[in-house]
This record gives structure tokens, C-alpha cells and sequence, in this order.
């Protein structure tokens, strides 16, 4: 039995047919998964950006208690090198303070390392108070108080995941934030 030459013709373009859709199938897999693999990224990303504030947060946080709470020092020119611990603490001279808080690491500072702090961070956070003086640069005193600014870092996971924050305190009998909390 012969068969006609259209049939034939007929088998040859399902083949081709099918290998066409398999190579798009196998295109679109590729691209899922790339997409899958690039939003995980950046999920994780996000968690640690998310990480450091906190860690930059509650460092600033102690930091505000601890000059609220009356365990303010008289301010000395702190020295580059190893942070002092967050138990001692310390506040800096306006001469000494950062030049750019956003420039890291930091040359000096007080490192808030607690027990509660996470153990899995790049870094302990570190927290920087500067005296200012009196508002508006006049003569203290003690009704007009001192203000201060606390700049404190904080990391993720990895020394490149870090945020900054920055308050400014008048500290005096009723202490008020001025901004950044």
C-alpha cells in the first residue's frame, strides 16, 4: 500500500511543532526561575536593611535614655579607635564629632552590645552622642539645658547591609525631642 505524500509531510510539522513549543516551555521555565531567584535577592535584602534599622534604632534608643536619665558626662574629645563600651558610655566635644555619620566605619563611638542584641549581626551597633551646648549657642543654664545630638549605626548581616539614624535632644528638667524620633 502506498500512502499519499500529504500524509507524510503532516508528521514532519507535528515534529517541528512540538520541538518549537518545547523550546519556548523551556524559555519561559528559564525566566520564572531567573525572576524567582532575583525577588528572593531582594527579599533578603530587604530583611537585613529592615535588621539594621532596628539595630540603629534601639541603639539610639539607649542612647536617649541613658542622657535623659541624668548619666550624661561632662564631654570629652573622644579618640579614634576601639568604641568605649555602651555601660560606661560617653559624650564627645562638637570638635571631635563625625564629620559624616554616613561615612563608615566609624572612628569612635560606644558600642551597644547587650545580650538581647541579635548574635547573628555583621557588628555590634555603635551610637556617637556630641554635646552642642546650650540652645542657640548661649550660656548654660539649668533651665536652658544642653543639647545633644545621637547619631548610632546599626548592621545586618553583612558589614554592607547599615543604617544610620540621627535625633537631636534638649535635655533639661522635662527633656524634649527636637526631631528624629
Amino acid at each position: 500500500m502506498i500512502h499519499p505524500p500529504t500524509r507524510t509531510r503532516q508528521r514532519g510539522m507535528v515534529l517541528i511543532t512540538a520541538l518549537l513549543m518545547l523550546v519556548v516551555v523551556t524559555m519561559l521555565a528559564i525566566a520564572l526561575f531567573r525572576s524567582f531567584g532575583i525577588d528572593e535577592r531582594i527579599a533578603g535584602n530587604m530583611r537585613e536593611k529592615a535588621r539594621a534599622l532596628q539595630a540603629a534604632e534601639t541603639a539610639e534608643e539607649y542612647a536617649e535614655a541613658w542622657v535623659a536619665g541624668g548619666f550624661a558626662t561632662t564631654p570629652v574629645a573622644c579618640a579614634a579607635g576601639t568604641p568605649v563600651a555602651y555601660a560606661v558610655g560617653q559624650i564627645c566635644t562638637t570638635a571631635t564629632g563625625l564629620a559624616n555619620p554616613a561615612t563608615l566605619p566609624w572612628p569612635t563611638g560606644v558600642l551597644y552590645n547587650p545580650l538581647t542584641m541579635p548574635s547573628d549581626l555583621a557588628q555590634p551597633p555603635v551610637y556617637y552622642i556630641t554635646s552642642l551646648g546650650p540652645p542657640g549657642g548661649g550660656v548654660q543654664t539649668p533651665q536652658s539645658g544642653i543639647v545633644y545630638q545621637i547619631d548610632a549605626v546599626g548592621y545586618g548581616d553583612s558589614p554592607n547591609a547599615t543604617a544610620v539614624v540621627e535625633a537631636t535632644y534638649l535635655v533639661k528638667p522635662g527633656t524634649t525631642c527636637l526631631g528624629g524620633c
